[in-house]
């Protein structure tokens, strides 16, 4: 997703993210259709520039990791990664690796190719509640939900909690056009306007 923040996006406090990419719209050759998003757009010469998910795949050819998770018990990192190409999320990784500990995510992992993958939000003009100002990181087990049948887990974004990326790869600038696509969950807000997910701003 481009936005540095979705501070102007999406009027709400929190939410858990479930999937969500970045496209540019202009250019791009266009592909055979497929059903996953991201060959949708790519098929419509509007190619995901940044496509991060922690369910499944955003591209039907797609079988690296979705996620990284760090655990408190002695602060080991695995990548989570997905049942089969194109599939949903291998969950029973997480829940092996993070069983008796607290676990909190670390990399949203870039489906793209772009390498635009978001980490931890680094201090901005609003500091966040973290060491340094940095933000917190989310809580790898808060927002469980089913896909496909399949047991997945979804970004809790409580207050605080925030990914960005300072240094992209092909994502739109300033008045540059773009279109997103998100999943959130609709049942988790508070009173406030934002929240730091994504990368564009690097503020």
């Amino acid at each position: 997703m481009p936005l540095g923040s979705l501070r102007k996006a999406l009027a709400i406090g929190a939410s858990a993210l479930i999937a969500t990419a970045a496209c540019l719209t202009g250019g791009g050759a266009a592909q055979a259709a497929a059903s996953l998003p991201c060959d949708i757009y790519a098929a419509g010469g509007t190619p995901c520039v940044a496509a991060h998910s922690t369910t499944r795949a955003l591209y039907g050819a797609y079988n690296g990791p979705l996620y990284q998770v760090r655990r408190s018990s002695d602060n080991t990192t695995r990548d989570i990664g997905l049942l089969s190409a194109g599939g949903v999320v291998n969950a029973a990784t997480q829940d092996a690796f993070c069983a008796g500990t607290n676990c909190v995510i670390t990399i949203l992992y870039d489906q793209s190719g772009r390498n635009n993958r978001l980490t931890q939000a680094p201090p901005g003009y609003w500091p966040g509640p973290a060491a340094g100002g940095w933000d917190n990181l989310a809580d790898a087990k808060a927002a469980p939900i089913t896909i496909g049948g399949q047991k997945a887990y979804g970004v809790y974004v409580a207050p605080g909690t925030g990914y960005r990326n300072n240094n992209t790869n092909g994502v739109a600038t300033g008045d540059q056009p773009e279109g997103i696509y998100a999943v959130v969950d609709g049942t988790h807000y508070n009173q406030w306007c934002c929240f730091d997910y994504g990368n564009a701003q690097t503020d």
